[in-house]
């Protein structure tokens, strides 16, 4: 175990390695070619319907920005358009996404610079977040600052076979500008306008200084009108929310209702995603293991059933656990009262208390981002076989993830470097 010296990371819950091994550091994504990311599809299920199935690749394109640019040259809403995960911007990624009632003329017409569209099949559901089996990763780190790494890289392997903590990366905050975590937290609050101010205003050293410039005018004045003279066409969303707020003036919840459904509950799915970050880490800065069970503990199996750990029980699910049949999991919050059951759990309330957020705050948010907040069961160790080569000061990784977990997790087991180097 070693503590990352990073303030970003510690901000974000991450504040662990479970590797004691020095980094290599480097650095990811020189290029988007160096961070392929390849969804591994479920099986289709289900007859033909009126959802288009097609085969997207993009390159260095923010999700929500290329299908909202699909959907504005299809002639229709993105709303219309599904897809089981949000993939990397800086990256080479191919997925599949369901496109509601076009014909396949329609979108192989498509030319968009760095986006392919392949028609797959026609289906009578759409895609939705979490309908796929994983992702398999082929990434590249350059420029590895240590002499003759295989050592180092070899022992890292090893542990994170063993388990390393399942993080939520910093892409699930924003990346470049790390701030859903903190928009999530005042729309469960209900403080509306804090929310589209943060949005909107507030600013991150990786941005343009041109555009760092304007969000702070935002922040500070909170005026739409002249922010609308000054923000850059590009960014499309902050011009949504500052036109409505220009045409009804304080009404920053209908701001909000501007940005698509699924983005607005990313934020509050941010949210909890940071104070699953640091349950996790403060296990471990308790001394406690990832993969061996303690009285309170949920088991999440492969099959998907889910258990309690109790002293009578301990042995029994330890070897599960070593067996790879279960994972120790922690139930995320949601609008259903759940009685915390782990020590983590207990901690996640007391951290949510702390900020006066309770369940009845989730059910209000469920209804004005439409989207259900039920909690779920996230294990806290994340175990993968990586096939690692080095050639010179080049070391590339390749492993498959289940859905939800996080390549520059593991990434940055092996880097141990300023995150902001794995944006």
């Amino acid at each position: 175990m070693r503590e990352t010296p990073y303030p970003l990371e510690q901000d974000l819950g991450m504040r662990y390695y479970a590797s004691d091994a020095g980094g290599i550091g480097g650095k990811l994504r020189s290029t988007p070619e160096d961070f392929c990311v390849e969804e591994i599809p479920l099986p289709p299920h289900g007859g033909t319907g009126p959802y288009l199935v097609c085969r997207l690749t993009k390159k260095n394109w923010e999700h929500h920005h290329a299908i909202k640019e699909i959907a504005r040259r299809l002639g229709i809403s993105h709303r219309r358009i599904g897809w089981a995960g949000t993939k990397d911007r800086r990256a080479v990624t191919t997925q599949l996404i369901s496109i509601y009632r076009v014909t396949p003329g329609m979108v192989e017409d498509i030319r968009l610079k760095d986006i392919t569209l392949e028609v797959v099949r026609q289906q009578n559901a759409q895609l939705s977040l979490g309908d796929l089996q994983g992702n398999r990763f082929d990434i590249m780190i350059r420029d590895a600052a240590v002499p003759g790494p295989a050592a180092c890289v070899q022992k890292i392997t090893d542990d994170v076979a063993t388990g390393i903590p399942n993080y939520y990366g910093i892409q699930r905050f924003g990346g470049v500008r790390p701030v859903t975590h903190e928009v999530g937290e005042r729309i469960l609050a209900g403080d509306y306008e804090g929310a589209v101010v943060t949005y909107i205003g507030k600013a991150f050293l990786l941005e343009r200084e041109d555009i760092r410039q304007v969000r702070t005018g935002f922040y500070t004045a909170r005026d739409p009108r002249a922010a609308l003279r000054e923000f850059p066409v590009s960014l499309a969303y902050e011009r949504a929310m500052l036109q409505h707020l220009h045409n009804n003036p304080k009404d920053y919840a209908g701001a909000l209702q501007e940005l698509p459904p699924k983005l607005l509950s990313m934020f509050i799915s941010a949210f909890q995603s940071c104070l699953f970050n640091e349950a996790v880490s403060r296990r471990i800065g308790q001394g406690l293991s990832l993969v061996e069970p303690q009285p309170g503990d949920r088991l999440v199996f492969t099959t998907g059933k889910e258990d309690l750990v109790s002293a009578k029980n301990q042995q029994a699910a330890a070897q599960h656990i070593r067996r790879g049949r279960c994972s120790i999991a922690i139930l995320m919050p949601g609008k259903d009262q759940s009685f915390p059951s782990s020590d983590s759990e207990q901690f996640m309330k007391g951290r949510m208390e702390e900020r006066g957020i309770h369940a009845e705050n989730f059910r209000q948010a469920s209804l004005f981002v439409k989207t259900k907040f039920e909690g779920a069961l996230r294990p806290i160790a994340l175990r993968t076989t990586v096939q690692a080569g080095i050639v010179d000061a080049t070391v590339r990784l390749q492993f498959t993830l289940p859905p939800g977990q996080y390549a520059t997790t593991v990434a940055r087991e092996y880097m141990k470097a300023d995150p902001l180097q794995m944006i």
